[in-house]
């Protein structure tokens, strides 16, 4: 009965404390920081413009070292593997990542975070013969915002006013981020289909209802079990006290 009721108290204490104290209950769930917009919904409150980013990468021994280039404020990260770049005639490769300042939606899609310009002054190659395997010579990522629904998709263009194309995603990636692979620079931009929008309310911003649900449940159980528990000590309360008196 103790520990019930300690373990009861705890989780009360929990979500009051968690729910006092930002971030609290949402660490691990919501981004590290918020999103630098372009084009800001009007729920995003204060913002700041979004950063770019600069990378010098190496040739060593005829192929291009393994690098990352990233914004400052870290929205968007492009990895390149080890010979990812034709470094014909180069003893050093240089990335940039560029904002773009304007926010264009293609017919169809929904973007939910900035379309950025990545450049190099050589191109990617084809691909990359990893563990035996063709791999795509680079890796993306790009951080969205709690303030919109969950992308299912990364897309690229040669041209921001152009066609898009999807670049699909993988399976796993941390929270408020969406990754892919490509083996080709341009523009990028996260979001979904206008088949596929989110419903409001459902899972935006990365799932933030499920732990909250969750963890009321638990509250829920704990709870529900202490009346229980509370009868089946009165009765054996009473049963020593009757025990006392027939001894007596």
């Amino acid at each position: 009965m103790k520990r019930l009721a300690i373990l009861a108290v705890a989780a009360i204490a929990y979500l009051v404390a968690a729910w006092m104290v930002a971030p609290g209950f949402y660490d691990g769930f919501g981004p590290p920081q918020p999103y630098d917009w372009t084009c800001p919904p009007p729920q995003a409150g204060a913002n700041t413009k979004p950063g770019s980013g600069h990378l010098v990468i190496k040739v060593i021994n005829g192929k291009s070292d393994a690098n990352s280039a990233f914004t400052d404020d870290g929205q968007i990260v492009i990895g390149f593997l080890p010979g990812a770049f034709d470094v014909t005639g180069k003893t050093s490769i240089t990335v940039d990542i560029t904002p773009l300042p304007t926010c264009p939606q293609p017919p169809g899609l929904r973007f939910v975070t900035n379309i950025y310009q990545i450049s190099a002054d050589a191109p990617l190659v084809d691909h990359l013969v990893v563990g035996g395997q063709n791999e795509p010579p680079a890796n993306l990522t790009l951080r969205y915002s709690n303030l919109e629904p969950d992308p299912n998709d990364i897309y690229s263009a040669d041209d921001p006013g152009g066609s898009w194309t999807s670049i699909g995603h993988t399976p796993q990636a941390a929270p408020f981020t969406i990754d892919t692979h490509t083996n080709k620079l341009g523009y990028f931009a996260a979001g979904y289909t206008a088949s596929g929008a989110t419903p409001p309310g459902v899972v935006v911003g990365g799932g933030q209802v499920l732990p909250i649900i969750v963890a009321v449940l638990i509250v829920v159980v704990v709870l529900a079990g202490l009346p229980l528990a509370m009868i089946r000590r009165r009765r054996g309360g009473g049963g020593e006290e009757k025990d006392d008196e027939d001894d007596a």
